[in-house]
């Protein structure tokens, strides 16, 4: 019904910042809520921010607030996460997620997923 494709992963330096995009085709109704996770290497898989498809108040992890930014282009379907001041420990696969009105977006059982982008950060 929904299909998700990350892009914009890559390698940066610390302290560089990227933008993640997340191409959503199908069905999207406004109730939709969309987020971010990522994953590092023997980790859990790790809420990163989330967004109502229309807007609203976002939500993001400790460990991002006020470096990353969850952000949707009204003219299109695409969703953008913005990292900004990279560490090296925000290295991990992104994931791009949906589903419908949550009320507990940082779980991790959305029933759409992309297949993620790699973000590598050096030191």
């Amino acid at each position: 019904q929904v299909q998700l494709v990350e892009s914009g992963g890559g390698l940066v330096q610390a302290g560089g910042s990227l933008r993640l995009s997340c191409a959503a085709s199908g069905r999207i109704s406004s109730s939709y809520v969309m987020a971010w996770f990522r994953q590092a290497p023997g980790k859990e898989r790790e809420f990163v921010a989330a967004r109502n498809w229309w807007g609203g108040s976002p939500i993001y992890a400790d460990s991002v607030k006020g470096r990353f930014t969850i952000s949707r282009d009204n003219a299109g379907n695409t969703v953008y996460l913005r990292l900004n001041s990279l560490k090296p420990e925000d290295t991990a696969v992104y994931y791009c997620a949906a589903d419908s009105s949550k009320s507990t977006p940082f779980a991790t059982d959305y029933k759409y997923w992309g297949q993620g982008t790699q973000v590598t950060v050096s030191s």
